[in-house]
């Protein structure tokens, strides 16, 4: 949760550091492009680090390096260094996927292994409500500059506690982490089918997190505080929905795809239609769906990729596939802008977004799944 606030906090904040730093609009969304360049190398080496010296020890060093980056952006004094100290932050941001993965695939069977990683993936969705309700206050309060230097305190103070706390397995040997990750063996057909599909199913949910509110405000007038709470509705449906399909794909036996399918075509179409909106009434009573739609295939995709790969290669086989899966987060925020920008369109910027979960869904239809444990 508090690496997911601290890789969207950009979304609520951008406004602010914008004007304080004299940027562009333009400018504000390659911000988060650069956050997702570092990103995706993270997942990669964190899986891999997963895999060999265990999740524990992975999550703790990966949360302490987000502490110092992030306590750090505090400081920007330009363009060029915000970019890489926004790069940095996302160097030390991945780690913690594939480790919470892994752990989470390990301590459970697969009759309940969609809804442990269901409430596991939850916590974005939290992350959406924390940052939209508590952030815009504490901006206002704090100034953006502190407002990253708490979020770096907090992340020491849960690097210390996951040291402490956090264990590899329960009641069971410990791995053998002598074992190297067979890499090659990853890249199947439908490994890489999943990937493509998470691709762009991120473009949509990660675009419309870093732009819901600056869209919201710049094309239609909408507060700032209206905005945030409309997001924060979006993400408490979220937070519903994600547990609630992993528990449906344990009833129905482990059968993830034709969920995975119902689901992306679901949040394209959502997407759409809050595109076509223009009014705040009309933006509270869409939330809920488009928070449906932008979270509730996350845990269907993460389980059959951890499943498809096995047990013992999970970690390296989610920071992989989330690696590819956020080149969609790194790319769509700043084409959003860029079309927005040059369009002054709000139904055209969420048409891009839309585009994303569309190809997420066609991907799908070609996965053959297969019931590995």
């Amino acid at each position: 949760m508090l690496s997911t606030v601290c890789r969207l906090a950009w979304g609520t904040l951008a406004l602010s550091a914008g004007e304080s730093l004299g940027l562009p609009i333009a400018a504000l969304g390659v911000f988060v492009t650069a956050f997702y360049a570092g990103y995706v190398l993270s997942n990669i080496f964190g899986g891999l680090a997963t895999d060999r010296i265990g999740g524990r020890a992975t999550l703790s060093m990966s949360l302490l390096g987000l502490a110092v980056a992030t306590f750090c952006f505090g400081f920007t004094p330009s363009l060029g260094v915000g970019l890489a100290l926004q790069c940095l932050m996302g160097l030390t941001a991945g780690a913690d996927y594939a480790a919470g993965v892994k752990l989470v695939s390990t301590w459970f069977p697969r009759s309940e292994r969609g809804r442990s990683i269901g409430l596991l993936m939850s916590a974005s969705s939290i992350a959406v409500i924390v940052m939209n309700s508590v952030l815009p206050g504490l901006v206002a309060k704090l100034g953006w500059r502190d407002t990253y230097h708490a979020l770096g305190v907090c992340a020491l103070v849960l690097a210390a506690v996951t040291v402490v706390f956090v264990r590899n397995r329960a009641g069971q040997a410990p791995q053998d982490i002598s074992r190297k990750p067979r890499i090659r063996t990853l890249f199947t057909r439908n490994f890489l089918l999943l990937a493509l599909a998470g691709c762009g199913a991120f473009w949509g949910t990660l675009g419309f997190a870093s732009w819901a509110i600056a869209l919201m405000v710049k094309g239609h007038h909408v507060s700032a505080v209206q905005a945030g709470f409309i997001v924060a509705i979006a993400g408490a449906a979220g937070l519903v929905s994600k547990p609630s399909v992993g528990w449906l794909s344990d009833r129905l036996g482990g059968r993830r795809k034709t969920l995975t399918v119902a689901s992306l075509l679901f949040f394209s179409v959502a997407l759409l239609v809050f595109g076509q909106l223009s009014r705040v009434d009309a933006f509270t009573l869409a939330a809920p769906f488009i928070g449906v739609g932008a979270f509730v295939y996350s845990p269907l995709l993460v389980t059959l990729v951890a499943e498809q790969s096995g047990i013992e290669q999970s970690g390296s086989a989610a920071g992989i596939a989330n690696a590819i899966w956020q080149s969609g987060s790194a790319m769509s925020p700043a084409l959003v802008g860029i079309v927005f920008q040059a369009s002054h369109s709000f139904p055209m910027a969420f048409a891009t977004l839309a585009f994303g979960p569309l190809l997420g869904t066609v991907c799908m239809l070609f996965v053959k799944e297969q019931a590995n444990v």
